[in-house]
């Protein structure tokens, strides 16, 4: 499971800084998560091929999480795009895109898929056979959903010094990789975890985008490997956070905490801070594991 951070700064892009988009990595797909202005450039930068991108998933319908997608779906025609595109995002998504085609005459020459999302209540929105998206319902001044993705339980690995030693034919085989016992010709009953290895333990990652404090989301994202949870803003500033309906480093770190999950990134910064290092030092206080999001960084779980 790889994570690229493209953008996670709050408010207005600059020069040095952009507005929140990731690119998630895991079990061989592409998600883009958020689309914020300067999304496409980031992509470019960080060297993701634009044709991967089939799923791309809007936490909510302010500015700086979705002003850059339809340059992205514009650029996608420029490319010579046929491969359909899904994109899943709340109830005006549908609108606010085809509005800006029609009036700029920029049909696509692929299929363009809307999941608009109004539901207040955790649902999947997203499965194939390895990996199942579910949404977080988060408070905010708009509707807006986190999004949980998780790998699906991977099948068991033969152990070939095993089965070769057992003299186990191969079309037994996938079989064996599927969980069951082994009959051999002399009677014997050979049980399967003789024969395989246990994978590799699936990978959870929660994407909370803007949001209050909100304990709710805490059985829904409970044990996931990673959590990014916004943070914009310091304690010395929960008023603020108050009133825009955001959170501070401390309270996300308080919800990796409770969550129980192994891993916190800190982003959607306010950008009225000297060093966005203060971010980390308040968490600590409350939760061990931070991570600084920051553009351009990539991490691999």
């Amino acid at each position: 499971m790889n994570l690229t951070i493209l953008g996670c700064y709050a408010a207005t892009p600059r020069t040095f800084t952009n507005p929140t988009a990731q690119i998630l990595e895991i079990r061989n797909r592409i998600f883009l998560i958020d689309c914020g202005e300067g999304t496409q450039v980031q992509l470019r930068k960080n060297k993701i091929k634009f044709s991967k991108i089939n799923h791309i998933f809007i936490s909510h319908l302010h500015g700086d999480h979705v002003f850059g997608l339809i340059g992205l779906i514009s650029t996608f025609t420029l490319l010579g795009r046929t491969t359909d595109l899904s994109i899943y995002g709340p109830v005006g998504i549908k609108e606010l895109i085809m509005m800006q085609l029609k009036l700029t005459s920029s049909w696509t020459n692929y299929n363009l898929h809307f999941h608009e999302l109004a539901s207040k209540e955790s649902a999947i929105i997203y499965e194939d056979d390895k990996v199942v998206v579910k949404t977080i319902p988060l408070k905010h001044r708009v509707y807006t959903n986190g999004y949980l993705f998780q790998e699906k339980p991977d099948s068991r690995k033969l152990n070939i010094g095993a089965v070769t030693r057992f003299e186990i034919e191969k079309c037994y085989y996938q079989n064996i990789k599927n969980g069951k016992d082994v009959l051999l010709d002399d009677g014997r009953l050979i049980e399967n975890h003789l024969l395989t290895i246990d994978p590799v333990q699936p990978k959870s990652y929660a994407f909370c985008s803007d949001t209050i404090f909100n304990e709710t989301i805490v059985p829904l994202i409970e044990n996931a490997d990673v959590l990014y949870h916004e943070s914009t803003f310091l304690e010395s500033e929960s008023d603020l956070a108050l009133k825009t309906m955001h959170s501070t480093a401390k309270q996300a770190a308080t919800i990796a905490l409770k969550a129980n999950v192994k891993q916190l990134i800190l982003g959607h910064y306010s950008t009225r801070y000297d060093s966005i290092r203060l971010f980390k030092e308040e968490a600590e206080t409350i939760f061990p594991n931070v991570i600084l999001g920051d553009d351009g960084l990539s991490f691999e779980f």
